[in-house]
């Protein structure tokens, strides 16, 4: 899986947060970790009095989700995902890889089919070209999407037509996220930030709520916003982050409806209750476009965006909790 390292974070735990929270997570020292997962490096940073209750926490937390990585890579033979595409039907799926699937189906009803985990396809053709593949080709990848295809249940997991395959890429991430969060909970963990491509913290850190700073999608040393993590999770999606063309017109997102990259947003950022719908809804929202985007963020009970068009456009939605 490619990591989508979009946001940058600084230290910095949930807005409005008890004045008695605040001072414990001044004097409290801080405890990192990493590992792993995804293809990149990722980390937990946690403050906590024991040190070593803080390492077995953080190992704990990042085994949850090298634990999501086993299971839904893209290229590790082992994983389900890599199986379940090999062999067009999984038996036996694991609880996690039926309910990220789950929440696929879900959020490509959602969107009218504007997420879809089955445009893998299509990032194959484009792989394999090296850039732009020629249009016959392209579409007779486009031809094996369709979400309502991937056939889940306890038993098996059915990819019903020949040569269709599945990326959990704009999901996987995201899932993690929530499966250590609660791992760090459980471990009695009340100030941490998680970065597995995408964010979550608990608690404060230094005086002050955890701080991001968005990554200004045409310029790799400049913030394009930031904003103050409040108790929901942060997921970005932009052009830059693995791209066809150098011109970035050509990435890894695609649009199931034509088949290539969507041409509007260079980035979205979605803050969201938990990291899997903040990862999925940003790769839906690049498909969408920013007006059908905002529109339909303003329907989802803690949901809210930042869109960057390619041409610079940038919008807020009314909730987001800029810095």
């Amino acid at each position: 899986m490619h990591r989508r390292t979009f946001i940058a974070a600084t230290l910095g735990g949930m807005a409005g947060a008890a004045a008695v929270d605040a001072a414990e997570a001044d004097q409290l020292p801080l405890h990192s970790g990493a590992a792993l997962a995804f293809g990149t490096t990722i980390s937990i940073a946690v403050r906590h009095a024991d040190p070593e209750s803080a390492q077995q926490a953080i190992a704990a937390a990042l085994g949850e989700a090298r634990r999501v990585d086993a299971l839904m890579s893209l290229h590790q033979p082992p994983s389900q995902v890599f199986r379940l595409n090999r062999d067009k039907v999984l038996h036996g799926p694991d609880r996690h890889l039926l309910t990220v699937l789950e929440h696929a189906r879900t959020l490509s009803r959602l969107t009218q089919g504007a997420f879809d985990i089955t445009v893998q396809p299509l990032w194959r053709a484009f792989d394999a070209a090296h850039g732009v593949p020629p249009d016959a080709e392209r579409m007779r990848a486009q031809r094996l999407v369709g979400w309502t295809q991937v056939q889940a249940g306890p038993e098996r997991v059915v990819l019903a037509r020949p040569g269709m395959a599945i990326t959990l890429n704009g999901l996987a991430q995201g899932y993690a996220t929530d499966l250590a969060l609660a791992a760090l909970r459980r471990h009695g963990i009340r100030h941490a930030l998680i970065d597995t491509g995408e964010y979550g913290a608990l608690g404060r850190a230094e005086g002050r709520p955890w701080h991001l700073g968005i990554r200004d999608p045409r310029r790799e040393d400049a913030l394009a916003a930031s904003v103050v993590l409040d108790g929901r999770c942060v997921a970005t999606s932009g052009d830059y982050a693995s791209a066809f063309t150098s011109d970035l017109r050509h990435h890894y997102i695609f649009d199931p409806a034509s088949g290539d990259s969507p041409t509007e947003l260079a980035s979205v950022t979605v803050l969201a209750p938990t990291g899997l719908e903040a990862d999925g809804l940003s790769t839906a929202f690049m498909v969408m476009g920013a007006r059908r985007a905002h529109a339909l963020a303003a329907h989802l009970p803690g949901v809210d965006l930042l869109t960057i068009g390619k041409d610079g456009a940038r919008w807020k939605s009314s909730g987001f909790p800029a810095a």
